[in-house]
């Protein structure tokens, strides 16, 4: 009997580890996978099946690319208005963010799942329903335009993680600050602010990279006049081999893994999951 139980017991373990084994094979193939087939085809010349790998390699799809008139005034207006979208949205959401780890008012559970609503639906429909408010404003084709657009896709990210890391900063700091005659300014910029800075420093990253990486509402708004990295991307895969795409979507990852690689510490350590256990 005792063989039995621990043949059992042995049996179920080589099974659990065999599932997690296959799941984990099974998520590489669909993350990594494609990853490495963008890598490759960026630099084949000639890649037909059956063949694993390409038979001829070349650079010419990046000599393509970075001859393109157009890629470095679209990376430069890329740079100028992301850091724009993501200071607009700080001044906006951070103020929100501590109200909503730090008050408690009508309606507080109402706006958090609304705030969390827009990224949880496709936004074109919402981009076409701006474009005709934004017609009647005469917002279309221009700067402000494409800012309020990208700033759609920072809310969430610009008031969930911050309200979380002010949520999770000790209320007896600050009140021990205050009990020493410490006022509410110097409370929050010697105690409340740089506990939270961690946390704020992730929203603004993932802010940054949401408003840099933003197509849609950005080509339906700006297009022909303000052509971002993203919007450049659409022309070159209407028009070009998809050799080039894949170089363009390599070049256009680059800013968000350098990005992502800076805050890894404070993205696993739980900064964004923290967002998602306010209450």
């Amino acid at each position: 009997m005792t063989v039995t139980r621990q043949g059992s017991r042995f049996f179920h373990a080589a099974m659990g580890s065999t599932a997690r084994l296959i799941f984990v094979i099974v998520m590489a193939v669909f993350i990594v996978g494609p990853l490495v087939w963008l890598g490759i085809n960026a630099f084949s010349a000639k890649w037909l099946y059956p063949n694993f790998l390409p038979t001829e390699w070349t650079l010419s799809w990046w000599n393509q690319v970075i001859a393109d008139a157009n890629l470095l005034p679209s990376i430069r207006l890329s740079l100028i208005i992301s850091p724009v979208v993501t200071v607009v949205s700080m001044i906006i959401c951070l103020p929100a963010a501590y109200a909503f780890a730090r008050m408690d008012f009508p309606g507080r559970r109402f706006l958090l799942i609304a705030i969390f609503a827009t990224n949880a639906f496709p936004r074109f429909g919402l981009f076409i329903a701006m474009a005709s408010l934004f017609y009647s404003l005469n917002l279309m084709g221009t700067f402000l335009g494409i800012v309020i657009v990208q700033l759609i896709g920072t809310i969430v990210f610009m008031t969930w993680i911050p309200a979380a890391a002010f949520a999770a900063i000790p209320r007896n700091l600050e009140e021990a600050a205050r009990d020493a005659g410490a006022g509410p300014f110097r409370i929050f910029a010697t105690i409340t602010f740089p506990l939270a800075a961690p946390g704020i420093l992730v929203a603004v990253i993932l802010s940054f990279l949401a408003a840099f990486d933003e197509a849609q509402g950005t080509f339906l708004v700006g297009a022909p006049d303000f052509i971002t990295m993203p919007t450049e991307m659409y022309s070159l895969i209407g028009h070009y081999p998809g050799q080039v795409s894949a170089v363009f979507s390599i070049l256009l990852a680059i800013p968000s893994v350098l990005l992502l690689f800076t805050v890894r510490k404070h993205v696993m350590s739980g900064a964004v999951a923290d967002g998602f256990q306010l209450r």
